[in-house]
């Protein structure tokens, strides 16, 4: 099963809005079939390492992280698959908590005189799967913040320099987790500021969807995020009408969603999130900056949030939360599940939100 996981993984930032699924086939001790869910239509997990093995899947054991479908969609039904190929037992890690699935899999197994064990590794499982479970549950994405500070806790410095703050191996680590989210979103003041790519450079792996929230259409024609050869995968979020503005960054392929204002002059978070699932788009990794992160968190709108704390001290500059003004202690944001670990010269913290406040608890 841990091989399965493994598999699966490689899906992450892929998928969307499926699940990320891994399956291995062993017959006699003998690894015979292998294969995980590449793509959003693509064939599911099951199929590849059934066509893999071929006859021999015949009397093999199926390990798969998530409860095989039931129910027809852009593929037909992995259990009719499996019980085809006269499988003598299943494995599963997890069940599936989609409506159409939830069971039902299991069930059709069990009938069709296989053998089913379910909840092998599956915490695991549910934790590779928790964008989806989230969206499952609650229709929303997965939100996952993500800074780098100096150890008197500021994210740059007073003319808003920030490059850079966090260590090499901690970049590379970003980079590694943008490749495995649907999407990274910024604010527009970060976007003015570092005019930044938002893409996967110093690891391998896909780039994804690049999210913008620009509530009076102030970013450049010029910008890397619109003018690059990735520009069809910036989308941005806006208020403003500005016609000609539109028109200029459609004509390179940007999307443009619209988005009315707060009265505070910002949006409405879970407006915002409510609609990415339609976008393909379960994960999203916030990259900045001070004003995007207060807001997140005002909002009450986060599933994690990691900190990466610098060896470096600056005095003054520009805090992570600048926008969050407590007056009294009690009043403060409290987090939970606190871990950490060094990364290179850095050290990351890992928080998520106190149980009362989270949407989705695995």
């Amino acid at each position: 099963m841990r091989r399965a996981l493994r598999l699966a993984r490689n899906g992450l930032g892929k998928t969307a809005p499926n699940p990320v699924v891994g399956a291995v086939l062993t017959k006699n001790g003998r690894l015979i079939g292998k294969g995980y869910h590449k793509n959003f239509g693509g064939p599911h997990a099951e199929v590849f390492a059934l066509n893999e093995a071929g006859r021999e899947a015949e009397g093999a054991v199926l390990y798969v992280t998530l409860e095989p479908c039931t129910h027809y969609g852009k593929t037909p039904p992995c259990v009719d698959r499996i019980i085809s190929h006269g499988l003598k037992r299943v494995v599963i890690a997890a069940k599936d908590p989609n409506p159409l699935v939830d069971g039902k899999g299991i069930e059709k197994l069990r009938s069709a005189g296989i053998e089913v064990a379910v909840g092998v590794e599956g915490a695991r499982a549910r934790r590779l799967n928790e964008a989806f479970f989230k969206y499952i549950k609650t229709g929303l994405p997965f939100v996952t913040l993500k800074l780098a500070q100096t150890l008197d806790g500021k994210i740059a410095a007073p003319n808003g320099d920030s490059r850079w703050i966090s260590g090499e191996a901690s970049r590379k680590l970003v980079h590694r987790w943008r490749a495995q989210a649907d999407a990274v979103l910024a604010g527009i003041g970060t976007v003015l500021q570092d005019d930044p790519e938002l893409t996967v450079r110093l690891v391998r792996g896909r780039n994804p969807k690049r999210i913008v929230l620009d509530p009076d259409l102030q970013i450049p024609v010029s910008a890397k995020l619109v003018s690059d050869s990735g520009a069809e995968n910036t989308i941005i979020f806006t208020a403003s009408r500005n016609r000609q503005k539109i028109e200029a960054l459609e004509k390179r392929n940007v999307k443009l969603e619209h988005c009315e204002k707060e009265p505070s002059g910002f949006f409405d978070l879970k407006k915002i999130a409510k609609r990415l699932p339609g976008l393909n788009i379960l994960s999203v990794l916030v990259e900045g900056g001070s004003g995007v992160f207060s807001s997140f968190l005002r909002q009450g709108f986060w599933d994690r949030l990691y900190v990466f704390q610098a060896p470096l001290i600056l005095g003054s500059g520009i805090g992570p939360f600048d926008g969050i003004k407590k007056e009294k202690l009690n009043e403060a944001f409290r987090l939970e599940r606190v871990s950490l670990k060094r990364v290179g010269q850095d050290v990351l913290f890992k928080f998520e939100p106190l149980r009362a406040d989270r949407t989705l608890d695995f």
